[in-house]
């Protein structure tokens, strides 16, 4: 394995971010193109946010007039400020309503364009099987992607929206308080000084000060968010292989099992509760005093200028709010550092998993490092091409350890391959045939113009019709009712006929054998010219079994069958037989004939 290949990102996590999700910016929704309609939407909601921003300057000016009205005990212009005060409640709520729908959409539409992207990269080349094996930080994709991802997105819009308010607010009304504050004299050692806008000094300090203290208080909190995001991502991924595999834990009777494992999952999310609950805590204690100090302190300050007959009681209220705004404003980074923490956990998460993802395209590019090729053979152009052609085929794990040692075979159309022996070393054969095995060397040339049929030990069953699973993976209308009803009769299915558009939950509905024979339907409906089987049988009684066999034979008389399994019945269906003899840390692959004929070496 490549050592390029094993190096992280080291990269600005900004920069990660946006080389990552920053393609719905500038290509819009559509891929490969540009849609306006995005940037039309990020226009209006800038248009909004300034609109937002125009609500407490509003505000701010109504509470001088509506304090000079009480203090001049007008009932005129008193009854003014209540009509302008209706306008600006009627603004504030059309604003707020169409911002709240314009962000939404955005958020929507850029989550929407980041999982497909980044499910295209999972779901691709049997990458989502194969990241499994590479180490680091990307493991319950599923969780990345459904939790993750809304979280990146939702957050970021989030933040810089609150960003852009609050920096238009302290634009704003830093003007305001400059203006407010006038040019009080300063006497210090006998000589008098000019202070103009000493209030916008005083918030800027008293901002700067909480700021920094929130900041130095809220590091563990950044941490503890971290550590918590994956307990619960553990413990959701444990949630789900117990639905996935509910009927063999009920049938095992595993229940008590499955409850501890779960039991001590979830003491990993108390713990990152009480690790999270515990650095909040101490930001509150911060907290709590700097909002009951934000509120009374700008009085305190502007108080001795009314006192003095300086100002009247509105400018008294008016500076009173402007210092608040302008705190308000310059406290973003406070009031937004758990949803900034937990953005950044849920944005690394996602970045974890896309640079898996781009790491394994690395690994299996090659980057120097010796990888199997598959590839179709040029010749042959009848339906089925030529044979099946192992050259030089060694299998690795992906760290590099050499499981199979190399060996050359060649299996012709039409013949009948048994594969015993190591079943872990059988297995990566034929996931190498399938190219989602990579790791290795050597090349496997695959007969042109096939169709290729791999029939896994239990067939996936998606979570649909009867006629999807029968049909996967094409769309389940291109299954007629005769078809489904022959293939399910064949396999002795046929009572499952009425229920062939029947959404259910058909991994937990059949049982196991029932699904093995469902497999056999599947290989009826698709009429492959290659067909692989991976312990296909093993569930099915020998009765059963032998029915199956013979339905191959008679169904498929001219397709190669290449079988894994070491039961006595299957000899007697196959002409060759493949025996992966484990000695010491690898395999070697020889060749015999079934029954009593004479042993062939294969490996070198």
């Amino acid at each position: 394995m490549s050592i390029a290949s094993r190096t992280p990102d080291r990269s600005g996590f900004t920069r990660r971010f946006l080389r990552l999700a920053g393609g719905f910016w500038s290509g819009g929704s559509r891929p490969g193109g540009r849609n306006w309609t995005v940037w039309l939407l990020a226009g209006a909601l800038g248009l909004l946010t300034v609109g937002q921003v125009v609500v407490p300057i509003l505000l701010n000016l109504w509470s001088q007039h509506l304090f000079d009205a009480l203090e001049q005990r007008s009932m005129d212009r008193f009854l003014l400020m209540i009509a302008a005060a209706g306008g600006i409640i009627l603004f504030n709520i059309a604003n707020t309503i169409l911002h709240l729908r314009v962000k939404r959409r955005l958020q929507l539409g850029w989550r929407t364009w980041l999982t497909h992207k980044l499910l295209g990269d999972w779901l691709t080349r049997g990458r989502q099987h194969q990241v499994t094996y590479l180490p680091g930080d990307h493991d319950n994709p599923d969780g990345r992607i459904a939790e993750d991802i809304r979280i990146a997105t939702e957050a970021a819009i989030d933040l810089v929206l609150s960003l852009s308010y609050c920096a238009l607010l302290l634009i704003s009304f830093t003007n305001i308080l400059w203006r407010l504050s006038g040019a009080p004299e300063v006497t210090l050692a006998g000589s008098t000084f000019h202070v103009p806008g000493y209030l916008l000094y005083i918030a800027l300090v008293y901002a700067a000060v909480g700021t920094s203290i929130a900041l130095l208080m809220g590091k563990p909190l950044v941490r503890a968010v971290n550590r918590r995001q994956g307990h619960e991502a553990s413990f959701r991924f444990g949630l789900a292989r117990v639905r996935e595999n509910a009927q063999d834990v009920a049938l095992l009777h595993g229940e008590s099992g499955e409850r501890d494992r779960l039991s001590l999952l979830f003491g990993g999310v108390q713990r990152g509760w009480n690790g999270q609950t515990h650095a909040l805590s101490n930001m509150m204690v911060f907290s709590a005093a700097y909002s009951v100090l934000s509120a009374v302190f700008p009085i305190l300050v502007a108080s001795p200028s009314y006192i003095a007959g300086a100002i009247s009681l509105g400018v008294l209220m008016q500076t009173a709010q402007a210092f608040q705004q302008t705190v308000g404003a310059l406290s973003w980074p406070i009031d937004n550092l758990a949803r900034a923490a937990e953005w950044k956990a849920s944005v690394e998460r996602v970045l974890g998993l896309h640079e898996a993802l781009q790491r394994l395209d690395r690994e299996i590019g090659g980057e120097g490092t010796e990888r199997i090729t598959v590839e179709r053979s040029e010749g042959g152009g009848s339906e089925g091409g030529d044979g099946l052609s192992f050259r030089g085929l060694s299998i690795a794990e992906p760290d590099g350890r050499r499981v199979v040692e190399p060996f050359d075979l060649e299996i012709r159309p039409g013949e009948r391959v048994l594969i015993v022996g190591d079943p872990a070393a059988a297995v990566r054969l034929f996931r190498a045939v399938a190219r989602v095995w990579p790791w290795g060397g050597g090349s496997v040339v695959l007969p042109a113009l096939s169709r290729v049929f791999f029939m896994a030990e239990r067939p996936y069953l998606p979570h649909d019709t009867l006629r999807a699973a029968l049909s996967y993976p094409r769309a389940a209308e291109t299954v007629g009712d005769a078809d489904a009803a022959a293939a399910l009769e064949r396999v002795g299915l046929g009572h499952l006929r009425p229920r062939l558009d029947e959404p259910d939950s058909w991994d937990e509905v059949l049982a196991v054998p029932e699904q093995q024979l469902l497999g056999f339907a599947r290989l009826l409906i698709h009429r492959p010219d290659w067909i692989f089987l991976d312990d296909s049988t093993d569930s099915l009684d020998p009765r059963t079994e032998e029915a199956m066999l013979r339905l191959i034979d008679a169904e498929f008389p001219d397709a190669t069958l290449i079988t894994i399994g070491s039961h006595p019945g299957l000899e007697r269906h196959h002409r060759r037989k493949l025996v992966l003899d484990r000695t010491d840390d690898t395999v070697r692959v020889r060749e015999e004939p079934c029954g009593d004929r004479r042993i062939a070496a294969v490996a070198e």
